[in-house]
C-alpha cells in the first residue's frame, strides 16, 4: 500500500513539469504590442481564443477616450479602443499556434492572421493579405 502511494506521488510530481510546459504554450494572459502602445488580453472563447484591448499608452485623444477612428464604417469608427476585439475566428492550428482573423486598428482593416508562441513570454502575431505577410512580437505582461 505504501509503495503504491509513493509511486502515485512520484508520478504526479513527474507530471507537474509537463503540465507547466503545456500551460506556457498557450497565449492566455495580457500581452504588450511590439511598439508598447497597447496591451491585449488574450482569453479562451468559443473553442478558440479572443484578444481584446485592455490598455493604451495614450488612452485620451483630443480630450476624449481614444476611438477606432481609422475604421471605414462610420458607426464603428466611434467605438472606444479600450474593449475593442482584435481577434475573430481564432482557432487552434497545432501546438502553440492559432489562425483566424485580426483587426488592425492602425488602418481599420481585418486580415488573415496566424499567431504562434515563440517562447513562454513571446507571441508572434502576423497578418496577411494574399501571400504578403507582416507581423510583430508581443511580450507577455505580468507573468
Amino acid at each position: 500500500m505504501a509503495v503504491r502511494l509513493v509511486f502515485a506521488i512520484a508520478c504526479l510530481i513527474a507530471l507537474v513539469p509537463m503540465c507547466s510546459a503545456r500551460a506556457g504554450s498557450e497565449p492566455i494572459g495580457i500581452w504588450q504590442t511590439q511598439a508598447g502602445d497597447a496591451r491585449v488580453r488574450v482569453s479562451r472563447c468559443g473553442g478558440g481564443i479572443c484578444g481584446v484591448v485592455v490598455w493604451l499608452k495614450n488612452p485620451i485623444a483630443n480630450g476624449k477616450p481614444a476611438v477606432d477612428d481609422k475604421n471605414p464604417n462610420p458607426a464603428l469608427a466611434r467605438r472606444p479602443m479600450i474593449g475593442l476585439s482584435l481577434f475573430s475566428g481564432m482557432r487552434s492550428a497545432g501546438e502553440g499556434k492559432w489562425s483566424g482573423q485580426i483587426y488592425n486598428a492602425d488602418d481599420g482593416s481585418t486580415y488573415a492572421s496566424k499567431i504562434s508562441m515563440t517562447g513562454p513570454d513571446m507571441l508572434r502575431v502576423e497578418g496577411c493579405v494574399g501571400v504578403l505577410c507582416g507581423g510583430e512580437n508581443w511580450t507577455r505582461v505580468g507573468h
